[in-house]
């Protein structure tokens, strides 16, 4: 199992108090909340915290996009990226991810990444998301399309990747008389690809295709439906393309605290893990999460579903309970880890290490504890601890 720290850099200096103002910290919280002193203050504290992981031994370090909220400070992950390329040396960057089908000329995105690929020798893995239903209200871009403009312009991309140019590219969405990207990739054909996702079926079905055999990285779930939808993939997989997903295409990103002991553990991750769940992400029911036409009428009961138990008045016990986070001593969280891996498999772990409120005192403990105390234990585990793919288990939609 290989094993990463993902940072969604939040405004972690957001007085609390404006969920009493505004429905969300997304789109339409005034930026006058923002301070550019402690935001100065916040990108360094973060970028330090990533590359304390790359010192401490993780495999891989992440970033990844939003805009217009409090929730994550990276409208641009590529610029996160480039600092951390000069200032990390063995470890991946992982851009988790993109959304390159919001842009209407995605060409960019592939140049800034194939020249992160180029500085670091080759360590970069791109991640292609839709972006969640919001960036489309930030972007002005219609969410009818959005599953059409994702796959298009990974097409683009990555064809701009690997084939010589110049090229013509005439699609329903994107037309360019020349593909000619320099400079090209450092990785051959190109870098790894991954596909965060929250349950989608298009994204499963899209991420398992097998020209494109993609990481498929699930997160935000319980525990059931963690494995629900990575069984899913292996089901697609098996059944509609006809070849059997290998483990090193499974992954789960979980946000976890490791404490001295359960009791330590839960006192100081409550406050910050119960800010993230309940002001931090946006309410599953506001229609700026899920705008007309963004996914299928089926998608949008079976994730809406899942996300409502574990957002509003959230605790942190339900979370724990529900296996939507880890927090407890290091005995604990690498059995639930072990558990986890022995149901679905998984052999990406990606650990959100800091989250909502959480200190930097704390979040450097978290750090060191988890590396010194679980990645060893976690890290040798494989297709010799899985159970196996058990298709009976696998719930249709």
């Amino acid at each position: 199992m290989r094993v990463m720290s993902f940072h969604l850099m939040p405004y972690a200096d957001l007085d609390l108090r404006v969920r009493d103002t505004y429905p969300s910290v997304w789109l339409v919280l005034p930026n006058t909340y923002f301070d550019p002193e402690k935001g100065h203050a916040l990108y360094n504290r973060y970028l330090d915290e990533l590359e304390l992981c790359a010192e401490l031994g993780f495999d891989g370090v992440c970033v990844n996009e939003h805009h217009q909220n409090a929730y994550g400070l990276m409208p641009s992950p590529v610029v996160m990226a480039a600092a951390l390329a000069r200032r990390t040396r063995d470890c991946r960057i992982a851009i988790l991810g993109n959304a390159f089908g919001l842009r209407e000329h995605p060409l960019t995105l592939a140049e800034e990444h194939a020249m992160i690929d180029c500085i670091t020798g080759g360590r970069l893995i791109s991640g292609f998301v839709r972006g969640v239903g919001a960036e489309y209200f930030s972007m002005q871009a219609n969410p009818v399309f959005s599953h059409e403009r994702h796959v298009e312009s990974a097409e683009l991309v990555v064809r701009a990747w690997t084939e010589p140019g110049p090229f013509a590219f005439e699609g329903r969405h994107y037309h360019f008389e020349y593909v000619n990207v320099w400079p090209r990739p450092f990785q051959k054909p190109h870098p790894p690809i991954w596909c965060p996702s929250q349950g989608s079926r298009d994204t499963i079905e899209w991420a398992a295709h097998p020209a494109r055999k993609y990481v498929y990285l699930q997160s935000y779930s319980p525990k059931e439906l963690v494995i629900r939808y990575l069984d899913q993939y292996r089901e697609t997989a098996l059944r509609t393309y006809g070849y059997e997903a290998s483990s090193d295409k499974i992954g789960w990103t979980t946000p976890l605290y490791v404490g001295e002991t359960d009791a330590k553990a839960i006192e100081e991750a409550r406050p910050h893990m119960e800010a993230m769940f309940n002001i931090f992400l946006p309410k599953v029911s506001e229609s700026m999460f899920f705008p007309p036409g963004y996914v299928s009428m089926e998608t949008y009961k079976n994730v809406a579903a899942a996300k409502r138990a574990t957002r509003g008045n959230v605790r942190i016990e339900t979370l724990i309970e529900r296996g939507v986070v880890m927090v407890g001593g290091p005995d604990t969280v690498r059995r639930k880890i072990t558990e986890i891996h022995r149901e679905s498999g998984i052999q990406e772990l990606v650990c959100m290490l800091q989250f909502g409120t959480l200190p930097p005192d704390l979040t450097e403990a978290n750090m060191r504890r988890f590396a010194a105390e679980v990645m060893p234990a976690v890290r040798g585990l494989s297709d010799r601890e899985y159970r196996g793919y058990e298709p009976p288990k696998v719930a249709a939609e």
